[in-house]
C-alpha cells in the first residue's frame, strides 16, 4: 500500500536534496575548474577569463608536464609507494586486528595490547623525536622512510577490529572442527567475507599515500626523490624555470603558469579518480548476508 508524504516530509526530501546537490557541486565544481583552465591556452587563463568551460582549447600545458622528467620520476615514486605502502600496511592491519577482535579469555593481554595502540592515538613523540629515529634507522632520503613510520594505521585497525567482531563466530568454530587453525581462519574465511572493510581501509591507505606531502619535504634530502605530491607542493609554492630545456623554453611560450600547475594538479588527481569508483561499490555490499544457515 503506498502511503502518500506529508507535506513536513515533501519539505523535508526538498531540502536534504537541495543540501545534498548543493554539496555535491561544492566538491565537484573546483574540480572542473581546474580540468577546464588546464585545457585553456595562455592568454585567457592569464587574463582569468576561463570559468567551467575551457577557452581557445589546447593540449600545450599537458604536452609541457610530460616533457619534464622530474614529474614523471615523482609520479613513479609514489606509484611505488601506494603499492608497497598500501600493501604492507594492510598485512599488518590484518595480523594486528584479527587477533585484537577475540574476547579476553581467547587472547591473554588483548585488553593491554589494545590500549597500547589506542594510546599512540592520543600522544606522539613529536616531530623531532620521529625525524631522529628515522633517521638513526638509515632509512633518510630511501622508499622506505615513507612506507615503514605511517605503516600501521590505528584508525583501520579499529575499522577492521568492529567488523570482525560483528562476523559470526560458528563460522570460525566450523573451520576450527574441520581442522583449521586460526591462521586458516584468518585467510580463509575473515579476510574473504571482510572485502568491503577491507576495500574501505585499502581507499583510506591509498588516498593517504597518494596525497601526503610533508613527509617526503621532510625525509628526503634531494628533490629528484621527492614523491608527487611533494613535487607539486614545491611546483604550487614556488616554480623553478632553471633547468628548461629549448624544446620545454618552446613550449611554455605557450603554457602560462597557471595552466601548467592545472595540468599537472589534474593528472596528479586522475589515478585516485579512477581507483575510486572500484572500491565504492564494496561499501555497501552486505557479503556476510546468509553466511550463517539456521
Amino acid at each position: 500500500m503506498h502511503i502518500k508524504p506529508s507535506l513536513s516530509r515533501k519539505i523535508f526530501m526538498a531540502c536534504n536534496y537541495t543540501f545534498l546537490i548543493a554539496l555535491g557541486l561544492l566538491c565537484v565544481l573546483p574540480m572542473v575548474h581546474i580540468l577546464a583552465l588546464s585545457f585553456s591556452s595562455k592568454g585567457p587563463a592569464t587574463a582569468g577569463m576561463v570559468g567551467l568551460w575551457p577557452v581557445d582549447f589546447t593540449l600545450s600545458s599537458y604536452e609541457y608536464v610530460l616533457t619534464k622528467p622530474q614529474f614523471l620520476k615523482a609520479m613513479w615514486i609514489t606509484v611505488q609507494r601506494v603499492v608497497l605502502g598500501t600493501s604492507i600496511s594492510m598485512l599488518l592491519t590484518l595480523l594486528i586486528a584479527y587477533p585484537l577482535s577475540k574476547e579476553a579469555k581467547d587472547f591473554a593481554f588483548r585488553t593491554q595490547y589494545a590500549w597500547f595502540f589506542v594510546f599512540t592515538t592520543l600522544f606522539s613523540g613529536g616531530l623531532i623525536p620521529r625525524y631522529m629515529t628515522i633517521r638513526d634507522t638509515g632509512l633518510i632520503d630511501t622508499l622506505w622512510a615513507l612506507v615503514i613510520p605511517g605503516a600501521v594505521a590505528v584508525f583501520n585497525v579499529i575499522l577492521l577490529l568492529n567488523f570482525f567482531r560483528g562476523l559470526p563466530k560458528e563460522l570460525e568454530e566450523a573451520s576450527f572442527i574441520d581442522g583449521g587453525g586460526y591462521m586458516t581462519s584468518l585467510w580463509r574465511i575473515y579476510a574473504p567475507l571482510s572485502l568491503p572493510a577491507m576495500a574501505t581501509v585499502t581507499l583510506f591507505t591509498v588516498v593517504g599515500q597518494w596525497n601526503e606531502w610533508f613527509d617526503g619535504l621532510l625525509l628526503m634530502n634531494t628533490p629528484e626523490k621527492y614523491p608527487l605530491s611533494s613535487y607539486l607542493q614545491t611546483v604550487i609554492v614556488q616554480e623553478n624555470l632553471t633547468k628548461v630545456t629549448a624544446d620545454q623554453a618552446a613550449m611554455l611560450a605557450e603554457v602560462s603558469n597557471r595552466t601548467f600547475k592545472a595540468a599537472q594538479i589534474f593528472i596528479g588527481a586522475l589515478p585516485i579518480l579512477c581507483v575510486y569508483p572500484f572500491l565504492q561499490r564494496f561499501f555497501v555490499k552486505g557479503i556476510v548476508m546468509g553466511s550463517v544457515k539456521e
